[in-house]
């Protein structure tokens, strides 16, 4: 018998008995699907963060409380409160007019329910500073951006993102209007324009508020959570990064680098950090996936023994009319091979159409969701799927090529 009548003999038996093949592809259908899907939305995932990281703009650095290793996050990124970094240093950093730096602002978060009239709505605030618009490059629609007398008095004074002011208002011009957040009425005086949703964090769905007025009033802290500034030009970051931290240890009288009580990282960091992070997560999520493939061997084994004990009396009659060893070890690997290959192919239409249906529900969601199918993982999984077939049917073809014609033939 050559490869092409092992073709053809394979299909038959897997014509013939159709529920026992399909339940024999089951599991390599699920192995090579879940493939597909976890590389796609990783990947689509991968750059969906990235470019978040991206909008920021490349001459953006962030100062985060807490030390860091060189490339790791400070533990403030885990919610451990850090208390190290005030709004003063923020403040006197902008103060000491280092040429390079152009816009800084600090930031504190919170989040509670905010009131108007018989309204209410979940909401996150962010206390920042009157730079708030330049640092972070945004525009307002409506009104205005608090100025930095109001941030330094404390001012009771809020700027919406446009779907909490969609959310609260309707159609209704917020301005003047008053809102209550944490039993404080807070003044609108502006909305902002529409930038639409992220990953990490939605402007549209927050509240700008001075952080001075977030820190003593709604959250009763005396530090931030970030300071950020705006460096003129991207080739001026690593000096101004240089600048930053000697400013910095002197105010907090470090002498020592290694006890730093602060982390400062560029925009292309943060984009290095995350890239190698999200890509080791993907690559471990497929490697788990991937185990799926292995059961599913385990079960195209034990389906193919079952068959070849059903089968003795067929294996018998062709030694007996001169099939070698080598023949019947042949037809079974060619019918495991040919159930994992249309297992395989099964496999990646699903995992394709899967991820576009998480990409459609994503994009309705309102992120950037791009529908990422890389063809050397197609190309991957096909392969994977066919050599699973052969490792795992070489036993059962292994034991149909030693059974001895003779009691072969009189197997009942």
């Amino acid at each position: 018998m050559n490869v092409f009548e092992a073709v053809l003999s394979s299909w038959k038996m897997i014509a013939r008995n159709k529920m026992r093949s399909f339940l024999t592809m089951l599991g390599i259908i699920i192995g090579v699907t879940a493939v597909i899907v976890v590389m796609s939305v990783g990947t689509s995932a991968q750059n969906l963060i990235l470019n978040e990281v991206k909008s920021m703009g490349s001459n953006m650095v962030s100062i985060i409380p807490g030390k860091a290793e060189e490339n790791g996050p400070p533990s403030s990124v885990f919610g451990v409160v850090i208390t190290t970094l005030k709004y003063e240093d923020g403040e006197a950093l902008l103060e000491s007019n280092y040429p390079s730096i152009v816009a800084l602002s600090s930031y504190v978060k919170g989040n509670d329910r905010v009131v108007w009239e018989d309204r209410k709505a979940d909401i996150n605030f962010v206390g920042t500073g009157s730079s708030y618009i330049d640092v972070e490059e945004a525009e307002v629609e409506q009104g205005r951006f608090f100025t930095k007398e109001e941030e330094e008095a404390q001012a009771r004074v809020a700027v919406l993102g446009s779907k909490i002011a969609e959310d609260l208002f309707g159609d209704r011009n917020p301005l003047g209007e008053k809102i209550k957040i944490k039993k404080s009425n807070f003044t609108i005086i502006g909305v902002m324009k529409e930038k639409g949703g992220g990953l990490t964090q939605n402007q549209d769905q927050e509240i700008m508020v001075p952080v001075k007025t977030a820190q003593s009033i709604l959250l009763g802290i005396d530090y931030v959570s970030m300071i950020r500034f705006r460096v003129d030009n991207a080739e001026n970051i690593d000096k101004a990064i240089g600048y930053a931290e000697d400013f910095l240890r002197d105010r907090h009288n470090i002498d020592d680098p290694k006890d730093d009580d602060f982390t400062i990282r560029s925009v292309q960091e943060a984009l290095d950090a995350l890239g190698t992070i999200t890509t080791a997560i993907r690559f471990f999520l497929v490697a788990v996936s991937a185990i799926s493939l292995i059961v599913g061997g385990f079960g195209i084994m034990n389906i193919m023994l079952a068959t070849v004990e059903e089968r003795i009396n067929e294996i018998g009659l062709r030694k007996a009319v001169g099939a070698k060893n080598f023949h019947i070890m042949l037809q079974f690997l060619v019918e495991t091979a040919a159930i994992t290959f249309i297992s395989g192919i099964i496999g990646i239409v699903l995992g394709v159409l899967i991820s576009a249906m998480i990409a459609s529900v994503a994009g309705f969601m309102g992120y950037e969701w791009d529908l990422i199918i890389s063809f050397p993982s197609i190309i991957v999984a096909s392969f994977v799927s066919i050599f699973v077939g052969f490792v795992f049917g070489l036993a059962p073809a292994r034991k149909a090529s030693r059974l001895n014609p003779i009691e072969a033939l009189r197997y009942e």
